[in-house]
């Protein structure tokens, strides 16, 4: 993905110094943080960065081109998830990432994980894509059958600098399982299937929205099921953070998997106050614009959860002026 924008890119800079170089000067790049490849974000965000880029020398939106920012490329940024997004927006190393409701207001705030962090005061909202539901995967034969049967186990949590990783330990923590007594290992979902059939180990937590690839890619390769997070365990996280919410992963997301009872939050595209508000502006028009929605509808089974009408949904952070703008001159937001 990154070489071919970046091909692009190269041949629009030749293409408009053949025509003059105040158009040149035009160009603007824009980086989204996103996850693992194997998981939701990369791919949504190939969608989105596909849908909001418009290179000089593109056609015109009105002439069946590109509808996106003119001279702006942008493009889709492999990471290791919702913290390490935050901390590259905050750091100036990206313009924008993808992040969880819960791990955004965190930093913004400097509390629960992120308590004793200074605030990510900057962070700024551009919108609300769609709910990420938390896979607890383990083999069908597995005896795996609740939170509590982890104790013991070989259970992988994906990388510090993930959203997952956040998750997956309060979910165990309010499950009453703490340090010591499982063993922890980082994969990425990707690694986290692969060592699941090799049996290296025994279950493995994912944050995103479904289907992801790596989870079925496994499926269609051996008989795994997906371990309820429900009950007591699931209650008491609920009530003490609002940002996560009782939610199904229905039969047919992964083959041979019935419907699971689980808990979610949002996925959301973050930024920083630094970025300029007309361009921030220009972006949150892209995205919600008619063709935008045909390319979310086809690029990605999530893309359809993707809407305007959502765009504000359990966001705990402030809205970047520039999108701000944009979602009250849409009659979005009052």
């Amino acid at each position: 993905m990154f070489n071919l924008i970046k091909t692009a890119a190269i041949a629009a800079i030749v293409s408009t110094s053949l025509v003059g170089g105040a158009t040149a000067q035009e160009l603007k790049f824009f980086t989204i943080g996103t996850g693992g490849t194997a998981a939701t974000y990369y791919p949504v965000g190939g969608v989105i960065a596909n849908a909001i880029s418009n290179p000089p020398g593109s056609r015109p939106c009105d002439e069946g081109g590109s509808c996106g920012v003119p001279g702006l490329i942008a493009s889709a940024v492999s990471s290791r998830g919702s913290v390490d997004n935050v901390n590259a927006i905050v750091s100036g190393l990206r313009n924008s990432g993808f992040a969880q409701s819960d791990v955004a207001y965190w930093a913004y705030t400097g509390t629960g994980t992120m308590e004793g962090q200074p605030p990510a005061s900057d962070l700024r909202a551009i919108a609300a894509l769609f709910p990420e539901h938390i896979h607890l995967v383990a083999l069908a034969d597995s005896g795996i059958n609740s939170v509590a049967d982890l104790a013991g186990k070989r259970v992988s949590l994906d990388e510090p600098g993930s959203g997952t990783f956040v998750d997956a330990n309060l979910i165990l923590e309010a499950n009453g399982l703490t340090e010591g007594s499982f063993t922890a290992e980082a994969l990425k979902p990707d690694a986290s299937g692969d060592a699941l059939r090799n049996g290296q180990i025994d279950a493995f937590f994912f944050v995103g929205g479904f289907p992801t690839g790596a989870i079925v890619e496994l499926a269609s390769a051996v008989k795994i099921k997906l371990v309820p997070i429900d009950g007591a365990g699931a209650e008491a996280l609920t009530s003490k953070y609002g940002f996560f919410s009782a939610s199904d992963i229905p039969e047919g997301a992964y083959e041979g998997v019935p419907a699971t009872p689980t808990v979610a939050v949002g996925a959301q595209w973050i930024t920083s106050a630094k970025e300029d508000e007309a361009l921030i502006y220009d972006i949150t028009k892209a995205l919600w614009n008619e063709k935008t929605r045909v390319l979310l509808d086809v690029g990605h089974a999530k893309g359809k959860s993707i809407t305007a009408e959502t765009a504000l949904d359990g966001i705990g952070i402030p809205l970047h002026p520039g999108a701000e703008r944009f979602y009250k001159e849409a009659g979005l937001l009052k």
